[in-house]
């Protein structure tokens, strides 16, 4: 009975590791994107309310997540 404690503790503590790097990746990737493209996306998004640019955001913040959750599986 203590085996399976045990393993479900290893299993937790790994997907709290690895959500957590899966967090820092999508961050670090997100701020990537922000400084390859010209201009302030933050600005853009808030200020001007630039829809296109939300969409857009949108989409790459979906794609970065399944990437980065096929990479962690």
């Amino acid at each position: 009975m203590t085996d399976v404690y045990s393993s479900m503790v290893q299993n937790a503590v790994a997907a709290i590791v690895f959500a957590f790097i899966g967090v820092l990746l999508f961050i670090l990737a997100f701020m990537l994107f922000d400084k390859l493209t010209p201009g302030s996306l933050w600005k853009e998004l808030i200020e001007d309310q630039n829809t296109a640019l939300g969409v857009l955001m949108g989409a790459v913040a979906i794609a970065l997540a399944i990437i980065i959750a096929a990479a962690v599986h």
